[in-house]
């Protein structure tokens, strides 16, 4: 890692290095928290966890070939070389910004309160096609997991295309100032994290923080058809570039055409062209993703058909609107997360579908004083979008049967469930062959295991 010596890293971060003055030099090879991925010359950072404290693996490490230890208090460590610092969290973050300053690599930040995770890959896979690129892997999105992707990074990287993920006011300053991103997207301003973020004109506050710390010539790249984001005329001197489905955006979509769920296709417009369009993703929402990825392509100077090339090779990942083909089932894997935003447009997702749709829906969280009321609205919308049969699982869902139940014309099957409990002997007798089946809650009430029962029958 260039520049990365055990002397430069207890300096940037403030610590005490504690070994034999002649290793200070060293540059390490990488830095993890997990004492499983350590390999030779890497940095290992001791963290205590809600379950495990990696200082008690602070020693064990040298033996897997740890070139050094960040640990909060002083170890027997045999002689081996240290880094005493008063908060290793703290010092993840100080070391990231400061690795991501030595590189001096373009960073793309990307946040909103849905579909992050899918335009960072479709933003990721139309840069692919010119520059190499670094991207957020996983749920890596946050005060901890952003600055273990930034150090990822390595010299032949050019751009580094990042996930920015927050729950409350001040994380985005934060994950900012560590990222110093030279483009700043925002897919839009919904209904998550209400709980701490109280309304939208507080998401759109909290989100705007990832402004903070932008590059002096940077780029903005926003929802137009947001009517939150669409308020914003300038920041920093910068002016927005929007996109968005109305011809009023810098780029726009026409000519949009759904294939089920085999995916979109459409004719996007910028600059005065035009150009067609395969999204290899089902969903409308697949075209905004598109659109935003189009502006940074253009913003990196890439070419109508190298943008093109990028979104039909963009690819969904597991619990992301993920649809899974399997011998007698169709799964739409979107257990990842939930907010009302995207519970209703998962639905639209599967109401593509052919044959019997069956939603398995559960308790979306963090959402405040109107939970009751956003559950209920999502049960009235499945019954809108004719879905055929609906599992709502959870303390919370109970809401979503409500509104299924007061809006059904008696055609719905619903089913109520407080917890997980007997769902899988349920499925075994209710699935029949062709059935599509979507999956979808907050990440806590883990639904994962709904998804994998599904793929092994």
């Amino acid at each position: 890692m260039k520049g990365m010596t055990l002397e430069n890293i207890a300096l940037a971060c403030k610590g005490e290095y504690i070994g034999d003055p002649e290793l200070k030099n060293k540059e390490v090879e990488g830095i993890v928290i997990d004492s499983r991925k350590v390999e030779k010359d890497f940095l290992f950072i001791a963290v205590k966890g809600a379950r495990v404290d990696g200082h008690d693996f602070a020693k064990a490490v040298y033996e897997k070939g740890a070139a050094c230890v960040l640990v909060e208090k002083e170890i027997d460590n045999d002689g081996k070389p240290y880094i005493l610092v008063k908060s290793t969290l703290v010092a993840i973050q100080i070391l990231a910004a400061y690795y991501r300053r030595i590189l001096g690599i373009r960073v793309v930040g990307i946040t909103g309160s849905v579909g992050k995770t899918s335009t960072k890959e479709m933003i990721a896979a139309v840069l692919s096609t010119k520059y190499k690129v670094l991207k957020t892997e996983g749920n890596y999105n946050n005060g901890i997991g952003l600055p273990l992707t930034i150090f990822n990074l390595r010299q032949e990287h050019q751009i580094a295309v990042l996930e920015m993920g927050i729950s409350e006011f001040g994380e985005m300053h934060v994950l900012a100032e560590i990222a110093r991103p030279d483009i700043c997207v925002i897919t839009n301003i919904g209904q998550a994290h209400l709980e701490t973020l109280k309304s939208r004109d507080g998401i759109l506050k909290a989100k705007s923080e990832i402004f903070d710390f932008i590059n002096h010539n940077g780029r903005i790249i926003l929802n137009g058809d947001d009517d939150k984001l669409s308020t914003i005329e300038k920041i920093k001197d910068i002016k927005p570039i929007f996109f968005g489905r109305g011809e009023n955006n810098n780029v726009y979509a026409s000519n949009v055409e759904s294939k089920g769920l085999e995916g979109m296709q459409c004719v996007i417009h910028v600059n005065g062209t035009r150009f067609p369009v395969i999204i290899p993703i089902p969903g409308e929402h697949m075209v905004n993703n598109a659109l935003a990825a189009t502006c940074v392509g253009k913003c990196f100077g890439l070419s109508n058909e190298l943008i093109a090339q990028g979104i039909m090779k963009s690819r969904t990942i597991s619990g992301r609107s993920n649809v899974i083909q399997k011998e007698k089932y169709t799964i739409i894997d979107d257990c990842y997360n939930a907010n009302p935003v995207s519970m209703h447009k998962a639905i639209d997702l599967l109401a593509l579908a052919k044959g019997r749709k069956i939603a398995i829906l559960g308790d979306m969280m963090e959402l405040g004083t109107d939970e009751a009321e956003l559950h209920y609205e999502v049960g009235k919308y499945a019954v809108e979008k004719e879905i055929d049969y609906l599992i709502c699982i959870g303390k919370r869902a109970q809401y979503i049967q409500k509104g299924a139940m007061d809006a059904s014309n008696g055609k719905i099957h619903i089913v109520s469930r407080p917890d997980k409990s007997g769902i899988e002997e349920m499925l075994n007798r209710m699935l029949e062959e062709g059935d599509t089946i979507l999956i979808k809650a907050s990440h806590s009430m883990e639904f994962e295991s709904i998804v994998k029962f599904i793929e092994e029958k």
